[in-house]
């Protein structure tokens, strides 16, 4: 593919999905958050600790995820802030 073509309807597919599918997951990490909240205010049962990291890590991994398959994205069509490109080693 030459540069100045678009991209294959293929490829923007597969791009949709690496981006739905962790979002997906993200907002199950949030529905664990909120039922381990709305469990404990409930009911006289201990607070779902277990529950509750999960959901954190459901929520945290995706979303860091998605952030860097933007910033990759980003980076390849140059369009970060000076700060966010990639250093290249200095030379002795």
């Amino acid at each position: 593919m030459e540069r100045g073509e678009p991209p294959l309807i293929g490829q923007k597919l597969v791009a949709l999905l690496i981006m739905v599918v962790p979002a997906l997951i993200a907002m199950f990490g949030i529905k664990l958050i909120r039922d381990a909240f709305f469990h404990s205010a409930a009911s006289e049962t201990g607070f779902l600790w277990g529950q509750l990291v999960l959901g954190v890590l459901l929520f945290v991994i995706p979303v860091l995820f998605i952030a860097g398959f933007v910033l990759h994205h980003d980076r390849k069509r140059n369009r970060v802030q000076p700060r966010f490109m990639k250093r290249e080693p200095e030379e002795d």
